[in-house]
């Protein structure tokens, strides 16, 4: 086992070693297997007992206690009604963002289980019913690399230490190391990122896991503040950028992409109202307007800002840089053919 492995890793090692035990361990010894402190340790015992798992105790020779999960106990069969089942099956391919990290790997070898105890025909008839739903892989992230780097963050978070994490933002071109105080993973169009707070800033921050290039866990722990949370951290965001500001927003899509609009919950504070004509009227109240800058260019020529006048600004500068971009594109293409034709006739 390496050391520093998440809470939940640590505990499912910790139980199959009680298990297989015939005369028990001590806390020392299960302290020393698992390279963490004797505290961690009973506390770990604790939360068993109080679950109510049959933890045995021993005292030995010298008051020596030990520990095991009395022998032959076992936990009462799972059964699944094919509907559960299904929805299990079916739902694993979420986990995918996760491949390589401890979650995925416990969550396979749980579906190993549950097809083993389903049977090959059952498995079959899941498969075809799964063939029914697919999801495109269009900007879907694969973590498979950062599986360390996941796990390193987990632990953090569930044992309130601070992380030693190496940054490479969009915007630098070297990365930057810095303490962290990781509080939870959120994961926003199959992207994870990490919510934490830095101390060097002494304010909250938002950090892009892929861009995360290494993490270690410190032994010093952190504080955690009882009046965070991510939900209200986020709430005037329309995904993972928080701002702090307080702007009401009004947008008009044309008929062409009202009812797709319409169709989503794309913020809590969204209200829709029909036109007379087939347009739709948006209004929002968010904290800022960074990341709704690209979704609202996503609709191109089908969608309008009519508050605020800077946001309206702003897109309208954008647009008239990328029709630039497009003029310029155009030129040197008409040039280069030009010169081509010039070239043919000599």
């Amino acid at each position: 086992m390496t050391t520093g492995s998440p809470q939940l890793v640590r505990q499912w090692l910790l139980i199959k070693k009680l298990c297989v035990s015939q005369l028990g361990r001590s806390v020392a010894e299960l302290a020393d297997d698992l390279e963490v402190n004797a505290k961690t340790i009973r506390r770990d015992l604790t939360v068993f007992r109080d679950a109510g798992f049959p933890l045995e105790e021993s005292t030995g020779p010298s008051g020596r206690k030990s520990y095991r999960i009395t022998h032959g106990a076992r936990l009462p069969e799972l059964s699944f009604a094919y509907d559960e089942a299904l929805a299990l099956y079916l739902g694993r391919r979420h986990l995918e963002p996760l491949a390589g990290t401890f979650v995925w790997e416990a969550a396979q070898r749980a579906f190993c289980k549950i097809e083993a105890s389903l049977g090959p025909t059952a498995i079959k008839y899941l498969g075809q019913i799964a063939n029914a739903f697919h999801d495109t892989r269009f900007g879907l992230s694969d973590y498979s690399a950062h599986a360390e780097i996941i796990d390193q963050l987990l632990l953090g978070i569930e044992d309130r230490k601070v992380v030693f994490m190496t940054y490479r933002s969009q915007r630098s071109t070297e990365p930057v190391t810095y303490d962290v105080h990781p509080y939870c993973l959120s994961r926003h169009r199959d992207v994870l990122y990490l919510i934490g707070f830095k101390p060097e800033d002494d304010a909250f921050r938002t950090w892009k896991v892929n861009r995360i290039e290494a993490a270690t866990v410190d032994r010093m722990p952190f504080t955690r503040r009882d009046d965070f949370c991510a939900e209200d951290y986020l709430a005037g965001s329309l995904g993972v950028y928080h701002e702090t500001g307080n702007v009401d927003v009004v947008i008009r899509f044309s008929p062409q992409v009202a009812r797709y609009v319409e169709e989503s919950r794309w913020h809590s504070s969204q209200q829709c109202e029909r036109e007379p004509d087939g347009y739709l009227q948006v209004q929002f109240k968010l904290s800022g307007t960074t990341e709704l800058k690209s979704w609202v260019l996503g609709f191109g020529r089908h969608a309008e800002v009519l508050e605020p006048i800077l946001l309206r600004t702003e897109i309208q500068n954008e647009l008239v840089a990328s029709l630039e971009s497009y003029a310029k594109t155009s030129d040197s293409n008409a040039q280069a053919k030009g010169n081509s034709s010039r070239r043919q006739v000599r």
